[in-house]
């Protein structure tokens, strides 16, 4: 069953996530365990819609956009994509660096060797080679249940703020709530989910598999988020906001022990090497389907030259400015404040292409589906209108 929902719904806990979760549950403790709820039911009716696509359509959602809508739709979504991506690159790279920094090795030993084993792993080997590798590096988000364990969290409260929503009318529990839809229900999640079907060969009779992995990869990547936001809310809550996922894992040092540091940095690595590879790949795989041009993890680059060659530079970009002094913490926070503000235009295209039976016939969204998903969709673009607003008025020195 495993496969590209559950790949694609794991990388969204890449080094800019586990900072987000980990800052949540500094500055509100429980408090957004409520809202993790509500955005894990979003992500699972998102990726399952992802993957019904690619199942019955065989194409991606780059190509169905650019079949579906005019020239100019196509190059908005495409630029979207890749606007949100840049700046998630670089953090994956950063964020490997400063994992090992926390086992102390130096980030400029560590992130070339990195970088090219993600791009030798996607141009060298084949689709189901690499989703293998993929599978096994998401092993590594075991860590973060153990360190919510050692943390020794407060049940009641945790289970009360599980069932009892929890809303703070400022600026700051807004902004964070932007951040865990966007790096939750990342755009880049929907457009590799889609791909990765397709180039994994599947077919509409495999859709239950494929419906199964999109389903429980996203319920298992928002429990992870869950624990993340437990194992901080336990050990710091209430202290304020993190700056980084290292600053987290030193955070939990004093109060769960060198253990959960460790396992926090492991997380951290297995997270951002994931996400390394997926991010980018998302972004080629939705370029490439646009443009109507072969794209392929098991096509050479003879073959595949756009595909492969962007995938190559972002990788290249990526780690070279994760190398420089860049202020990786004003990055995290920017990349998933953004992907907030741009998940709505991502999930219109999503919604409206699911619901159209030219494109999918019976498998199109049935009257209830299609009522819950434009709920899901129009709450995450209120959120971001709030967001955008709120921003706007404090140009203005109002609010």
């Amino acid at each position: 069953v495993a496969g590209p929902g559950l790949v694609a719904a794991n990388a969204g806990n890449d080094a800019a996530g586990i900072a987000t979760y980990a800052s949540a549950g500094s500055q509100f403790a429980y408090g957004t365990l409520f809202f993790m709820v509500l955005v894990t039911v979003a992500l699972v009716m998102v990726q399952e819609m992802a993957v019904r696509l690619g199942a019955h359509t065989g194409k991606g959602l780059g190509a169905l956009i650019r079949e579906q809508f005019s020239l100019r739709l196509t190059a908005l979504a495409v630029f979207c994509l890749l606007l949100a991506n840049t700046g998630l690159v670089v953090s994956e790279f950063a964020g490997i660096g400063a994992a090992f920094e926390l086992l102390g090795i130096p980030k400029w030993a560590v992130i070339p060797p990195a970088a090219i084993l993600l791009w030798a792993l996607v141009l060298f080997g084949s689709y189901h080679w690499a989703e293998r590798i993929f599978l096994i590096m998401s092993l590594a988000f075991f860590a973060y249940p153990v360190a919510m364990i050692l943390g020794h969290p407060d049940w009641g409260a945790v289970g009360h703020h599980l069932v009892v929503p929890h809303i703070e009318p400022n600026k700051d529990f807004i902004l964070l709530a932007v951040a865990l839809i966007g790096t939750t229900v990342s755009p880049y999640m929907q457009f590799y989910a889609a791909a990765g079907v397709v180039d994994r060969g599947t077919k509409p009779a495999d859709y239950p598999l494929i419906r199964a992995d999109a389903v429980l990869g996203a319920v298992f990547a928002c429990f992870i988020s869950l624990t993340i936001i437990i194992a901080t809310a336990s050990a710091i809550g209430g202290t304020g906001p993190l700056d980084s996922a290292a600053q987290a894992a030193e955070a939990l040092k004093p109060v769960a022990g060198q253990n959960a540091e460790l396992l926090f940095a492991v997380g951290l690595i297995g997270a951002s090497a994931l996400a390394g590879a997926v991010v980018p790949l998302s972004a080629s795989y939705a370029i490439g389907e646009a443009a109507g041009v072969e794209r392929s993890v098991s096509r050479s680059f003879r073959d595949a030259p756009l595909f492969l060659g962007l995938f190559t530079a972002q990788i290249i970009l990526g780690a070279a400015v994760a190398m420089t002094p860049v202020d990786v913490i004003q990055l995290l926070i920017g990349t998933q404040v953004l992907q907030g503000l741009i998940s709505p235009v991502v999930l219109v295209y999503l919604l409206v292409l699911t619901n159209r039976r030219s494109v999918l016939g019976q498998a199109a969204n049935s009257p209830r589906y299609r009522i819950a998903a434009t709920a899901v969709v129009v709450g995450v673009a209120a959120m971001s209108t709030i967001l955008l607003v709120q921003t706007v008025l404090s140009w203005f020195g109002v609010g």
